[in-house]
């Protein structure tokens, strides 16, 4: 009986022991199977993650401008609400101006500059390494040219250097007008607004202060800068840092008084209260922060980010290298001797098609290296929060979005004081009138920074402004959709800035090989390139 269980125990052992053995065998094959379903579960939870990063990249444009639509109808709503409702005995023009004068203008949000955020997105950061090849391959064609024409390496900056000659005059004279703008306009409001409510007379005080304001105004901001720049002959660089300063300084004058006036004249005030005015910290702020648009306080980062300024300012140092190349490679050597050649259709057609590639070029790069580079440091020296400089001005696909979206700054001050203004004057009437205001000013404007900065009268960029912009603006308006319309928007782009450049550049050459014999208003006016022929 002993001997039958121990034989029993034995099979039992044997049998157990191939199982374990197959289960040793087995058990590599399974940890393998772990292993590799650990790795997939890995490289699927990082996939998901991309495809996470890429949605929210697409949508975070979208979702912000219409956080932004949405802030800024809240924002009027309110405003509208919150007042009384009108007699029924009002007119229509009446009601439409209460309404014009309660919008709050524009509201002040923290949000990134648009190419900040496209950056991040590696499609679109592989546009902006092509541009920097470009740049790359324009210095090397340079340096190799010159080195077989010369036979030795030469890369000369003299354009460069001509171009922002006589610094120290432009220096001086934009300390000047920063500190007459620092001073005259904070004293003048403070000097009006502490006794407008104390004075008999509140009219006439107005009208005295204002002309004296108006006066030094004219004189400081106005003769003075054009003095300098004719004056002392500054090349076009100086002349457009200080023509394009003392607009500045006239516009950013022009907003702070324009909206602490009503406020003061609006203000009740008991018995020996004094009227509450702007803090000057508030105004010195406001002088050197990137807007045009006047707030006691605006949303500001808690940071500086230096590493950021040093490479906008980088930026723009590469724009200006970016600029030389292709004048000194794409256009001097076309234009140089175009005014010696006789006159014919087919030589300007060629000249303005072959000027639509660097007219394009100069039209990117000054986007780019003050738009972009130059504002938003600036505004990060200044923790000023709101980037918003510009908007997606290359998807528009109406004339009409282009001119809203390609300068936002300057467009919030021309729709805050010329459009908004011009439309309470007029009760909300003739909003076409309007629009054409705005558009004959801006031209206006243009045309008067390239007159003064080239030395010589040629309107091509008002007519191209004014007319054909005003043209296409009421033609090509918002109802256009699609991409055939974006297209056609950059078809007309690239030609008119071929225009501007060939047309420019002819008359700059013009200009030094025919100079005028006598001067006068109908030689300075007339130009030389119609009948400049050696």
């Amino acid at each position: 009986m002993a001997a039958e269980e121990t034989s029993s125990t034995l099979r039992q052992r044997n049998v157990k022991a191939p199982m374990s053995q197959a289960e040793e065998d087995a058990s590599p094959a399974s940890n393998k199977e772990h292993i590799d379903s650990a790795g997939g579960l890995i490289q699927w939870r990082r996939h998901m993650e991309d495809v996470k990063a890429e949605l929210l990249e697409q949508i975070q444009g979208q979702l912000s401008d219409l956080l932004e639509k949405v802030i800024s109808e809240s924002v009027q709503s309110y405003s509208q609400h919150s007042k009384p409702p009108a007699n029924s005995n009002e007119t229509e023009a009446t009601s439409r101006k209460q309404r014009l004068s309660s919008e709050q203008g524009k509201v002040f949000l923290e949000r990134r500059s648009l190419l900040d955020e496209l950056f991040e997105i590696d499609h679109i950061r592989t546009i902006y390494h092509i541009f920097i090849a470009m740049l790359c391959v324009f210095i090397i064609s340079t340096v190799a040219v010159d080195f077989i024409d010369q036979g030795r390496l030469v890369l000369e900056f003299d354009l460069l250097f001509y171009a922002f000659g006589r610094f120290s005059t432009v220096v001086f004279a934009w300390l000047c007008m920063c500190s007459y703008t620092l001073v005259v306009p904070y004293k003048a409001l403070c000097l009006w607004g502490g006794h407008y409510h104390s004075v008999r007379f509140r009219g006439g005080f107005t009208f005295v202060v204002g002309s004296l304001v108006l006066a030094c105004q004219a004189c400081v901001l106005g003769v003075y800068p054009i003095y300098v720049v004719v004056h002392y002959k500054l090349p076009p660089a100086s002349s457009f840092i200080v023509i394009l300063e003392q607009i500045r300084f006239m516009m950013k004058s022009y907003s702070f008084i324009r909206e602490n006036v009503p406020k003061i004249m609006k203000a009740k005030l008991n018995q020996g209260e004094a009227a509450k005015l702007p803090e000057f910290s508030s105004y010195l702020y406001f002088l050197f922060c990137p807007t045009l648009i006047y707030r006691d306080a605006y949303p500001r980062n808690p940071r500086i980010r230096w590493k950021y300024v040093a490479l906008n300012f980088a930026q723009i140092l590469g724009c200006l290298f970016y600029g030389y190349f292709i004048l000194v490679r794409l256009c001097i050597p076309v234009f140089t001797n175009m005014s010696k050649e006789p006159f014919s259709t087919k030589t300007m057609v060629l000249t303005l098609f072959h000027a639509t590639l660097p007219g394009t070029f100069v039209l990117l790069l000054c986007f780019f290296a003050f738009l972009h580079c130059w504002l938003n440091a600036f505004a990060e020296m200044l923790r000023f929060a709101d980037r918003m400089f510009y908007k997606d001005w290359w998807n528009s696909t109406s004339f009409a979005n282009y001119y809203r979206t390609w300068n936002v700054v300057v467009h919030d001050w021309l729709y805050s004081y010329a459009y908004k203004d011009f439309l309470w004057l007029c009760g909300g009437r003739f909003r076409g009138a309007a629009m054409l205001l705005v558009f004959i000013t801006s031209a206006v404007v243009h045309e008067y920074v390239l007159t003064l900065c080239l030395g010589y009268f040629y309107p091509v960029m008002f007519c191209l402004f004014a007319i054909c912009g005003g043209v296409f603006n009421f033609a090509l308006n918002d109802k256009r959709k699609g991409a055939v319309w974006n297209v056609l928007m950059w078809t007309c782009l690239f030609i008119g800035q071929g225009i501007q450049m060939c047309l420019y550049c002819q008359e700059w050459y013009a200009q030094i090989h025919c100079p005028a014999k006598e001067k006068g208003f109908w030689e300075f006016i007339t130009p030389r390139s119609w009948s400049c022929r050696l």
